[in-house]
């Protein structure tokens, strides 16, 4: 209660709740069942779910990876290392990863996943040695930072990485509709971006190009034939909406509900040109 009032006569005193468990350690006792807590994390098996995002971790490689398939690429925030699975299918052969979560690591031994290592993601970019790395992937890592935490990170990726190199980054998409379903639905989400707000990090932090993708469905066979179709009917609907609104075709627009985004750090090309800009 501001200091100098008081309650009218009759008025039961104020009880004043005890402060909120700091963030930090909700953060660990999160973290530290993260896979087992999430929704799925118990009901789908890890095998089940890694062949379910397999098309589009394919194509993540395909679109983003550096050409040279002895790239060294490393993975921070890694989870059970389906990504570096997918890499080694097409024969990346210089590819590890780091997770913070136990739980994580354990799941990628469990799946024969090799060069999955348990660590703080500010302590592994500072020991990177500057220049090593020809790519840093971080796939739904981003939204977990805090806003004071992002530049150390930032920075650290890029010292890290050679002239060239590139940072391929999935975030929640805050310019969805759906936006919410994803940075609402897990308590370790800090910060959300769109491609817009990413690339105004990227920019003023020495990745001078950037690309920004869509995360378009990615299933195979007539069942995802259908889907991308119907995807493409969407999101012409979606331009249209915002063309009636602001006048803006939204050609650039990304209505996914994550946003894939390639910064390349001064001195090399953006992207291997196989798919064009959302």
């Amino acid at each position: 209660m501001p200091h100098g009032c008081s309650l009218p006569a009759g008025f039961p005193p104020v009880s004043v709740p005890p402060p909120a468990p700091d963030s930090d350690a909700l953060r660990a006792r999160l973290y530290a069942r993260y896979r087992s807590a999430s929704p799925d994390g118990a009901d789908v098996p890890l095998a089940v779910r890694q062949q379910q995002a397999q098309s589009h971790l394919l194509r993540i490689v395909d679109r983003c990876f550096p050409p040279d398939r002895g790239a060294v690429v490393v993975d921070l925030g890694c989870g059970p290392g389906f990504l570096l699975a997918a890499a080694r299918q097409c024969g990346y052969t210089a590819v590890r990863g780091i997770d913070h979560a136990p739980e994580q690591v354990e799941a990628a031994r469990t799946l024969g996943i090799g060069g999955v290592e348990q660590g703080d993601l500010s302590a592994t970019l500072a020991a990177l040695a500057p220049g090593s790395l020809d790519a840093v992937v971080m796939l739904d890592v981003l939204e977990h930072l805090r806003r004071d935490e992002l530049l150390p990170v930032v920075d650290g990726v890029w010292a890290a990485l050679k002239p060239g190199g590139r940072w391929i980054i999935q975030v929640p998409n805050g310019e969805s509709p759906f936006f919410g379903r994803l940075q609402y639905g897990d308590l370790t989400h800090e910060t959300a971006f769109t491609r817009l707000s990413l690339g105004q990090v990227l920019r003023v932090s020495g990745f001078s190009r950037t690309r920004f993708f869509e995360t378009e469905p990615a299933g195979r066979g007539l069942r995802g034939a259908v889907r991308r179709a119907a995807w493409r009917v969407m999101r012409g609907l979606l331009r249209a909406w915002i063309l009636v609104e602001t006048g803006d075709s939204g050609r650039g627009a990304v209505f996914t509900q994550t946003l894939l985004a390639v910064g390349i750090k001064d001195g090399g090309a953006v992207g291997n040109n196989r798919d064009g800009e959302a």
